[in-house]
């Protein structure tokens, strides 16, 4: 990731752009456009490096950056884990301590009822476990149904999935933070996806350790999102910009709104800034 140009890190707006992937980088589709993939070619080759922060764990995100011939880091499981995309290698994982998930869960079911449960296991195969009404996206990712709740606790997890049959995603994770926040983290990734994650931990976290890997700082960083798992990291970047397309939370403390993923929200401002 060094230098191609005559342009010089020091001269850089930024010199690490750290991209979430859903409703961020990718289109509905699942595809990057040619705009958003120019874009951002030209600035890395002027110098910088381009991170991708998500919420996926590993198993659900190598195909996607396979795909796009990405061979860098990437920041996964919502910052539990550090991915190496060129060497397919699994760099850094945080598991959540399932004991701690259980007392969790248990408080948030005393205040609400009945939740239905799914759980990713750690690993760069890891299979995600779906229980009994949990609502999964359609789309290629794999899940595997289970019957017995019991079989969500039997290996490592990244994370734990929440969802209530008539609560929504907001006023459960409310609920979840207030009964069960200090216990573990909470938070909402995107539509029906809320998530129990090892206390503490947050794409600020995950980041911040692959940044010093390529011997990047905060100060260094610009960073693009849509969801609430993205307000940490755009506390820890210098610059946050969230899409167009973004919830509401997350834009209130961007420090730009940008165009949404569908129109190359992040080519409009990198197109500005590398200009």
């Amino acid at each position: 990731m060094s230098p191609t140009s005559s342009t010089g890190p020091s001269t850089l707006p930024y010199r690490l752009i750290a991209t979430d992937l859903d409703g961020t980088l990718l289109r509905s589709d699942d595809t990057v456009s040619e705009r958003t993939r120019a874009a951002l070619g030209r600035v890395t080759a002027a110098g910088a490096s381009h991170i991708i922060v998500t919420g996926r764990s590993v198993p659900w995100t190598k195909h996607i950056l396979d795909a796009l011939d990405y061979r860098g880091l990437a920041v996964c499981g919502q910052g539990a884990q550090v991915y190496h995309a060129g060497e397919h290698r699994l760099l850094t994982s945080v598991t959540l301590d399932r004991k701690l998930a259980a007392l969790a869960l248990a408080k948030v079911e005393a205040e609400v009822g009945p939740l239905f449960l799914a759980a990713s296991r750690d690993g760069m195969d890891g299979e995600v476990l779906v229980g009994p009404g949990y609502r999964i996206q359609e789309g290629p990712l794999p899940a595997v149904p289970i019957t017995d709740p019991g079989e969500l606790w039997a290996a490592p997890l990244n994370k734990l999935y929440l969802q209530h049959p008539d609560l929504g995603d907001d006023g459960l994770a409310e609920v979840a933070r207030a009964v069960a926040g200090d216990l573990v983290g909470v938070t909402m990734a995107g539509p029906g996806i809320v998530e129990l994650l090892p206390l503490g931990l947050s794409k600020a976290t995950g980041l911040s350790l692959a940044a010093r890997r390529l011997g990047m700082k905060a100060a260094d960083t610009i960073a693009f999102g849509d969801m609430p798992n993205d307000v940490p990291m755009f506390g820890w970047a210098a610059h946050g910009v969230a899409m167009a397309n973004a919830h509401a939370e997350l834009k209130a403390v961007a420090d730009e709104i940008t165009d949404s993923n569908e129109d190359d929200g992040i080519a409009t401002v990198l197109e500005r800034l590398f200009a």
